[in-house]
């Protein structure tokens, strides 16, 4: 009976090794990942986190040393494209499966698919909407850890001063915004400002707000009268209404910022930023803001506060070593459990993914975050395309150009339409 037992067990541990490719062996060697700055602790290091996940994770495995790349989010894109290109990416990254990552990567597989990684029971405790963003052909292509929206905030110290009220429950008009934001304008000060980004969406909600999108039925649309009537509105808050300052729709992301929220400038009342802004200016530092709002984006002829919304997380590039990519995961898992979705809703404004990181409430006294989670019933993510990243630059580039007065909107979305065209066959 003992040796059928033992015979039975050896053939059980072959099946697996056979059928799932592992080694019982415990790997051991170096992973590498690239992550970006998250929210600051008391000395301003925004690698905090990571670096304090590395400390736990090696000392839980010995043999395993974490290799961390700090990378900027806005430079995150172009070297993992040109790390891709060399094949000499790292092993896991935090990205989205519609930019950087998309879906020809997929295809060409670049990146690792998870199904294999996951249970139902698992898979359970992540809103639908999340893991949809990471799915693709019925294969999981990441984990996803977070959800945002992008809002409205608004200085309301810029309000008071001018005497201006706010919009009555963070919603209005965009003739009522364009009122507010030139009532604010004065004494040096300007209503409102963002900018223009490639891979950054903070001034789109605007452009969707009459009804246009950038692609529809697989053709490009920023050249329809809904769209370019959009962004034209927003061209004339600075250059019609002077509401804006000259910066307005650069590429300058921290200086927009430090004008909304730095102490000692500060000298715009409102301007549209992504979720993970909420917890910056409400928490004690610089750019801490002791009396904020948090607004929709104003209504146009589409009759709705649309905005843009997405969904964070980690995703595993190809891993030859299947020993290796076990690891890797259990990393990427131990980087995305309920209570570090906790720490990142509570202190790095993102929505969690998971069910149960709602169920610890993190915003039970956060009234601002509370208000943004409301807008994810108007959030629509950003085109679905192989080729998104590459339409997208070509996009930035041409509204860069309108906004500083180089180009008419027409000009700038016609060009753009052409710019595009071969990238949308």
């Amino acid at each position: 009976m003992i040796v059928k037992r033992l015979v039975g067990g050896i053939i059980i541990v072959l099946l697996l090794v056979a059928f799932t490719g592992f080694s019982l062996a415990d790997w051991k060697g170096t992973i590498t990942i690239w992550d970006a700055p998250r929210w600051p602790d008391e000395n301003d290091d925004k690698f905090h986190w990571i670096k304090g996940k590395i400390a736990e994770f090696e000392e839980l495995n010995p043999g395993v040393k974490i290799e961390l790349i700090e990378t900027p989010w806005a430079e995150l894109g172009d070297k993992l494209s040109i790390a891709i290109a060399g094949r000499a990416w790292p092993d896991l990254v935090p990205v989205d499966i519609s930019g950087a990552i998309n879906k020809g990567h997929l295809d060409q597989g670049v990146v690792e698919p998870l199904d294999d990684f996951f249970t139902a029971e698992e898979l359970a405790d992540f809103v639908p909407g999340a893991l949809a963003a990471y799915s693709y052909n019925d294969k999981l292509w990441g984990i996803p850890t977070s959800m945002s929206v992008h809002v409205m905030l608004l200085n309301l110290d810029h309000f008071e001063a001018a005497g201006v009220e706010p919009p009555k429950d963070g919603k209005w008009t965009w003739d009522e915004f364009v009122e507010t934001a030139k009532a604010l304008t004065r004494e040096g000060n300007y209503g409102f400002t963002t900018y223009i980004l490639k891979g950054y969406y903070e001034a789109w909600p605007f452009f969707y707000m009459d009804g246009g999108r950038p692609i529809v039925d697989g053709k490009f649309a920023f050249d329809s009268p809904e769209a370019i009537s959009a962004i034209q509105k927003l061209v004339d808050l600075k250059f019609v209404h002077g509401a804006a300052p000259i910066e307005m729709g650069s590429a300058d992301v921290g200086g927009a910022f430090q004008a909304l929220a730095r102490e000692g400038q500060r000298h715009v009342a409102m301007g549209p930023w992504n979720s993970w802004a909420i917890a910056t200016v409400s928490t004690e530092g610089v750019n801490y803001l002791p009396n904020v709002m948090v607004a929709e984006y104003p209504v146009g002829d589409s009759g709705k506060p649309v905005t843009i919304g997405g969904a964070g997380g980690w995703v595993i590039m190809k891993q030859p070593n299947k020993e290796k990519l076990a690891k890797v995961v259990e990393f990427a898992k131990f980087l995305s459990t309920a209570e570090e979705q906790y720490k990142f809703a509570r202190f790095y404004g993102t929505f969690p993914s998971r069910f149960s990181t709602m169920e610890m409430d993190p915003f039970a006294d956060q009234p601002l975050m509370k208000r943004a989670m409301e807008m994810l019933e108007f959030a629509e993510a950003v085109p679905d395309h192989p080729n998104w990243a590459q339409i997208d630059e070509r996009i930035q580039a041409e509204l860069q150009l309108i906004f500083a007065g180089e180009k008419t909107v027409e000009q700038g979305m016609q060009d753009a339409a052409r710019a595009v065209e071969r990238l949308l066959r």
